[in-house]
């Protein structure tokens, strides 16, 4: 038999989901020893961002080009926007480690990347399904996404109750209350991949 060619729109939208997880690994594992390190670690995710960027445009180009598509033009568009602004998330809050030298991720910012990361891990399963059209077998992902966002909803608020009860320098706290911030944000974002997934499930199942 001959084997279908893949369609280049879930080709283009699993390269996405593969540089996001990729990124948020490399979010989750990078080790910070000294401020010369944060350097390099912004830069390095400045990198994913910047593919991931190319991939976008990738994308709108190709929507410009086709006539037809496999789930709806918008719903293409979505899901790769929503899929960026997860990994622009995690490049804006990189670049506030750099700008605010925090080299030490207390445990709250661990739990919050960890559940990132998973949610990264489950993005790319989800979007790797469109692929083969198991569109019922999304949910269960969409579901373990909802699932880590409530997660880091809670770690924001024990994370900011404890930085307002032990933190005495204010310039401090405002640091790590944006850091907290900017990470429940991705967390946000991340849910939001996961509505639009439940979007085309819906139209397309």
């Amino acid at each position: 038999m001959f084997k279908q060619k893949k369609d280049k729109f879930t080709v283009l939208l699993n390269s996405i989901a593969v540089n996001l997880k990729e990124s948020a690994n490399y979010f989750a594992d990078y080790k910070l020893q000294n401020a010369s390190d944060l350097k390099i670690f912004y830069n390095e995710m400045k990198t994913f961002e910047t593919k991931g960027d190319e991939l976008i445009h990738e994308v709108i180009k190709e929507l410009n080009q086709s006539f037809i598509t496999p789930i709806e033009r918008e719903d293409i568009l979505a899901l790769a926007m929503s899929m960026d602004d997860v990994l622009d998330g995690l490049e804006e809050t990189a670049a506030m480690f750099e700008m605010y030298s925090i080299i030490n991720a207390d445990e709250y910012m661990v739990k919050f990347v960890e559940a990132i990361r998973s949610c990264a891990a489950e993005i790319e399963r989800a979007v790797e399904l469109l692929e083969t059209k198991k569109l019922l077998s999304i949910r269960e992902h969409v579901i373990k996404i909802k699932d880590y966002e409530t997660t880091c909803d809670g770690v924001r608020r024990q994370s900011i109750k404890h930085l307002f009860v032990t933190e005495k320098d204010p310039i401090q706290l405002i640091k790590l209350k944006e850091i907290y911030e900017s990470l429940e944000q991705i967390a946000d974002f991340c849910q939001d991949v996961a509505n639009t997934l439940e979007t085309i499930i819906m139209k397309n199942a």
